[in-house]
């Protein structure tokens, strides 16, 4: 890594850049002594919705009519978005029961499941009353910021 006066040398970020690219990664860090750089990219959408997408109807099932339908149109519609990048776990610990159930009945500030970014455990309150209709993520799965996390009708 060669530093400039100025700064960072132009040629390490789009070298990072290419390596995101050609891996498919989303964030790439390297830190040197006190030099640390990050490299993100924002994906689409359609990549962050596509395998709940496939999950949808069968978690849906327990729905009736319409509700089932506009679930498997758009489950994100009443999800709970992640505030932030990491890695989601549905359960306090490898052991232990999970935060939240499809079909169980939350309260606002319940928590539905964490989030560990940067060894920091967050915990993911439910914005509001209601019932888990869809759990769009697995245990222990990457997220990034506002991607479909759990489904409150």
């Amino acid at each position: 890594m060669s530093i400039k006066k100025n700064g960072v040398d132009q040629q390490l970020i789009r070298d990072l850049a290419g390596i995101l690219n050609d891996t498919n990664l989303t964030e790439i860090e390297v830190e040197l002594g006190d030099l640390k750089v990050r490299v993100s990219r924002q994906t689409q959408a359609v990549h962050a919705v596509a395998a709940p997408i496939a999950a949808a109807p069968v978690a849906a099932t327990a729905q009736s009519g319409a509700a089932a339908a506009a679930v498997a149109a758009d489950p994100s519609k009443n999800a709970v978005p992640s505030p932030m990048v990491g890695t989601a776990y549905l359960a306090p610990s490898p052991d232990a029961k999970p935060f939240v159930e499809i079909g169980q009945k939350v309260k606002e500030g319940q928590t539905l499941l964490i989030i560990e970014a940067m060894k920091t455990m967050n915990q993911i309150p439910s914005p509001r009353a209601g019932t888990v209709t869809a759990i769009l993520i697995e245990d222990a799965q990457p997220v990034e910021y506002g991607m479909p996390l759990v489904v409150l009708e």
